[in-house]
């Protein structure tokens, strides 16, 4: 194995997936619509679509189409493309307090992005964060990140006020608050109205990290759901229906200080990724993708609730919203089993963290869905 750890995505190494890699699909050859077919040809109903980051469906027409005429017309170049500025026309569109957008090729990049202009808009290093923002050092504190670089930050729980203000004390050295807006539930309202009041209150820039949620649970994300806007709004993963592109967007004046700072990618402005997005843009002016989202979402969500309450010796509860949720499992035993088993019934399913419907799901695949899950758990129960 030529790879440390299997792959260079982690959240697809076989112990995330499955807990083991025995008798699991270990790469995948293929993908069309919601299927996934393994190195040996067999075919998966997929919940997980590229850890959220396929919206529209594995291989989408309109965005293939899109991306071939790019890589016709070579790709990348000595100067910005005309793309950039008709994707960032519609993105702007789009997203709730949109003036300006900076792309980039990863949501930790562009999050990261968001947290240098908060910097230099505001001349303060500290952060408030709350939830995933990525691998980059500012936002972990694993092996390899300096201790000097973890004491900027401090993390908060999702919803919890009196930890909010705790971290950001009088709030003179907070440059930013950065919060996913949905984590394993809907945000209570009143903490993001906190959130929004708190930062405007002391200073410091609100960012919201929509990587997940923008173009799944609204266009715009948390933003447009609840109607409390942020001062910097970070989008990915279903902009590109799985190709490689994110961006920081905000007020003008706000985005203008990425020009006082060197926030800078080679590839940032290649064509293909965004000619992907303007289709997918363009797909979701056409289309009613977040009305099917919702739909299909709901449908899934309820299925898992009757699976849990069939199941309650391995499933305690459902987490999530309809549109990106997951089985929390008793023990991470039986969540790890679980994944196995629902894969020997030709199901992918992510066992700690989202899943998500596409337009691709359908009624007659989303009812395949539940009955390969619940052979699945009665495989389990049989050997409990």
């Amino acid at each position: 194995m030529r790879i440390p750890g299997v792959t260079s995505t982690g959240s697809k190494r076989p112990e995330a997936l499955f807990g083991t890699d025995v008798d699991v699909p270990l790469r995948f050859a293929r993908a069309s619509g919601c299927t996934v077919w393994d190195e040996t040809g067999r075919p998966y109903v997929d919940m997980i679509m590229g850890l959220g980051a396929v919206a529209l469906g594995y291989g989408y027409p309109a965005v293939i189409g899109a991306a071939a005429k790019a890589l016709e017309a070579g790709v990348t170049g000595p100067l910005p493309p005309l793309l950039e500025d008709e994707v960032a026309e519609r993105l702007c569109a789009a997203i709730p307090g949109a003036e300006s957008v900076r792309f980039l090729k990863t949501g930790a990049e562009a999050v990261a992005a968001a947290v240098r202009i908060a910097r230099v808009q505001t001349g303060r290093d500290r952060v408030v964060t709350c939830g995933y923002h990525g691998w980059l050092d500012w936002c972990q504190g694993e092996a390899g990140v300096p201790h000097a670089v973890r004491e900027f930050r401090t993390e908060i729980a999702f919803g919890d006020v009196s930890q909010l203000e705790s971290a950001l004390g009088a709030g003179a050295d907070v440059a930013a608050i950065v919060v996913e807006p949905v984590i394993d539930g809907p945000p209570p309202l009143q903490w993001l109205e906190v959130l929004r009041a708190r930062a405007t209150a002391i200073g410091a820039v609100l960012v919201f990290d929509e990587i997940k949620t923008a173009f799944r649970i609204a266009r715009g994300g948390a933003a447009e759901r609840w109607g409390i806007l942020p001062d910097l709004l970070v989008v990915g993963k279903a902009l590109g229906n799985g190709f490689p592109i994110a961006a920081v967007t905000g007020g003008r004046d706000l985005m203008n200080a990425a020009c006082e700072t060197w926030i800078s990618s080679t590839l940032a402005t290649e064509s293909v990724s965004l000619a992907a997005a303007k289709a997918v843009l363009e797909t979701y002016d056409l289309e009613p993708v977040i009305a099917h989202l919702e739909s299909a979402g709901q449908r899934f969500f309820d299925g898992l609730r009757i699976c849990a309450e069939r199941h309650p010796h391995i499933v305690a509860a459902v987490r999530g919203m309809p549109q990106m949720c997951y089985l929390e499992s008793r023990t991470a035993e039986l969540s790890a089993a679980l994944a196995r088993a629902a894969a020997r019934q030709g199901l992918l399913l992510k066992r700690t963290a989202y899943n998500y419907v596409s337009l691709a799901h359908g009624e007659e695949t989303l009812t395949s869905v539940f009955d390969r899950l619940d052979r699945a758990m009665e495989e389990i129960a049989s050997t409990c």
